[in-house]
């Protein structure tokens, strides 16, 4: 009996399966469940020694997933994993804290286990800079640009942060909101939420107008509960606010519950976009306005490449991947609006 039959048996693929059995957190309660229930019914036991004597012997491919909550990466990694292992190659995956050193884990499992490459889910480039060098094997950054740092076993595939959350405010002007808010990531220059804050003061100061970043920007991690919080603590300073601009869709899942445990409505009271495109947003209610990244163009990206490196001596390579803005029912058309003032960001 093997991790397949376990698969087959219970209808959910490998990568789920090997998630459950190794205790991670980004699995549905009706999917753990249901695994469990055949690993007890058929006396399933995962040799755990025997497993990562094979990973050394194959020199498997190493998974970085920065922060257990992000369902865009979870989306990527499920892709990824399969992708992988129809190619006939090993792979796991490590789960790191939000505001983890990435690259400082990387180096420790390149020294226990050698893989031959590393795909990193996220990462902060400051961490890169500060010892990418010490990682000798093809790594692949997936959501987060690593051009600028001009490394020659390192390629990156992601959105242009920027350019999107641009087209979110442009979005919001156009529908007549001009009291915008913004919440969540933080202003380190290394992280995507400095682009996408980046992408908001270029389109307010392209309609004449000023992001007084005090007052109207509150910082958090990106999940439901940092969201909930977030939004709280905005509104409570903010409450003129018309519409709201959440830099991850699970930042807004959060954002919608507290604007209703506040006495407002969504889009009623206040608009909402969130970012990222997670399958989530299309199911809320009223369903999220937000950013859709190409999740499948990642991974299909980011595993060639990485599998390319691995075998071939090639060049690095940093592109963008397309996004598109879907209009959901979260934001609301004003009729007129008064526009923003204050410092700049």
């Amino acid at each position: 009996m093997t991790i397949k039959d376990i698969a087959k048996l219970s209808g959910y693929s490998l990568g789920t399966v090997s998630r459950v059995l190794n205790n991670h957190p980004d699995v549905s309660k009706a999917a753990r469940e249901r695994i469990l229930s055949v690993v007890k019914e058929v006396g399933f036991e995962p040799n755990s020694n025997a497993r990562h004597l094979k990973m050394r012997q194959r020199s498997a491919i190493a998974i970085l997933v920065k922060g257990s909550q992000n369902m865009l990466f979870s989306d990527i990694l499920e892709r990824i994993q399969k992708k992988i292992t129809a190619c006939g190659e090993e792979v796991f995956a490590d789960y790191l804290d939000e505001d983890a050193d990435e690259v400082s884990h990387a180096i420790q499992i390149y020294r226990q286990r050698r893989p031959r490459g590393f795909i990193f889910l996220g990462g902060d480039l400051e961490y890169f800079r500060k010892s990418f060098g010490e990682l000798h094997v093809p790594c692949v950054l997936l959501t987060n640009s690593g051009e600028e740092l001009k490394y020659v076993n390192l390629s990156s595939f992601s959105t242009d942060d920027t350019e999107a959350s641009e087209q979110v405010i442009d979005y919001l002007y156009s529908c007549g909101h001009r009291r915008i808010g913004v919440i969540g990531g933080n202003l380190s220059v290394d992280q995507i939420s400095f682009r996408r804050l980046l992408g908001v003061k270029r389109s307010l100061e392209k309609h004449g107008m000023t992001f007084d970043r005090a007052e109207r920007y509150e910082p958090c991690r990106y999940s439901l509960g940092e969201g909930y919080e977030a939004t709280r603590r905005l509104l409570g300073r903010c409450r003129d606010l018309s519409a709201i601009f959440a830099l991850g869709d699970v930042i807004a899942i959060g954002a919608m519950r507290a604007i209703y445990d506040e006495g407002l409505s969504v889009p009623g009271d206040i608009s909402l976009v969130g970012y990222d495109g997670i399958a989530l947003s299309q199911y809320s209610m009223p369903r999220l306005t937000t950013i859709r990244q190409d999740t499948e163009q990642l991974a299909e990206l980011g595993v060639k490449k990485l599998l390319e490196s691995i075998n071939y001596n090639v060049d690095p390579v940093h592109e963008r991947v397309a996004f598109e803005l879907i209009k959901g029912e979260s934001v609301k058309r004003m009729e007129e609006d008064d526009g923003i003032t204050g410092g700049k960001l």
